[in-house]
């Protein structure tokens, strides 16, 4: 499975910087938006900015097995990176 990378930094409700890669089988950049703010809900972080400016498309790579397992069951994953819960 080739998957596709957009590298995203979002501001936390306490200020701090959040990276994390949202990953998706798809290179949509809409689609990637809305994955991420839909994991941003998961933690707690509903209202944090997710656009163009905070989620950039960043590369395309095979996928290892584990991630395609989880982008054939959820659309996605969500690889954190630094700050994130």
């Amino acid at each position: 499975m080739e998957i596709h990378v957009y590298d995203t930094y979002v501001e936390a409700k306490d200020g701090h910087t959040m990276h994390f890669d949202v990953i998706t089988s798809q290179k949509d950049h809409v689609k990637a938006i809305q994955y991420a703010k839909e994991w941003l809900k998961t933690v707690g972080e509903a209202d944090s900015k997710v656009s163009t400016e905070e989620c950039q498309f960043c590369h395309s790579q095979g996928a290892p097995e584990p991630i395609a397992k989880e982008i054939q069951t959820k659309g996605y994953f969500i690889q954190k990176m630094e700050g994130c819960p």
